[in-house]
C-alpha cells in the first residue's frame, strides 16, 4: 500500500528520489497517446482475427505498424524534453535512463501504474504546464 501511494521509503531503487518522482508526476499530469496504443493495438488484432480478408489484414497490418512509429517518435521527444527539463530542474542530479522512464512511464495504462499517478491529468496531450 505504502508503495503504491509513492511513499519514499517503501519505493524501489528504480523509482527513487526527487527526479524520479518529477518525471512521475510530469508524466502523470498529461494524458499520452503512449497510454492509448495498447487499446488500439487490441482492437486491431481482433478486427484481424474476426475479418478474414487478405486486404483488410494487410491494411491493419500497416495501421499497426504506423501506430509504432508514432509511438517511437513520441518517445523520442518525450525523452529529450524531460531530459532538458530535468537538466533545468536538477541540474547536479545524473539524467541516465530518465529519458526510458519517462516512456516506459507514459505508455503504461494509468490505473495500472506503479506507483500510483498522484495528479491528475489535464485534458489535452499538448498542454503546456
Amino acid at each position: 500500500a505504502a508503495y503504491m501511494r509513492g511513499d519514499e521509503n517503501a519505493l524501489p531503487v528504480r523509482d527513487k528520489g526527487p527526479v524520479r518522482k518529477f518525471v512521475r508526476d510530469y508524466i502523470d499530469s498529461r494524458r499520452s497517446p503512449g497510454e492509448y496504443i495498447f487499446y488500439a493495438l487490441f482492437v486491431l488484432i481482433f478486427t484481424t482475427l474476426a475479418i478474414k480478408t487478405p486486404a483488410f489484414q494487410a491494411t491493419v497490418l500497416l495501421i499497426m505498424y504506423v501506430l509504432m512509429i508514432v509511438i517511437a517518435a513520441y518517445g523520442f521527444l518525450l525523452r529529450n524534453k524531460i531530459t532538458k527539463l530535468v537538466k533545468e530542474k536538477f541540474p547536479n542530479e545524473s539524467t541516465k535512463g530518465i529519458g526510458m522512464y519517462a516512456f516506459m512511464r507514459s505508455t503504461q495504462i494509468r490505473r495500472l501504474r506503479a506507483p500510483s499517478p498522484q495528479v491528475s491529468p489535464s485534458k489535452s496531450f499538448f498542454a503546456k504546464k
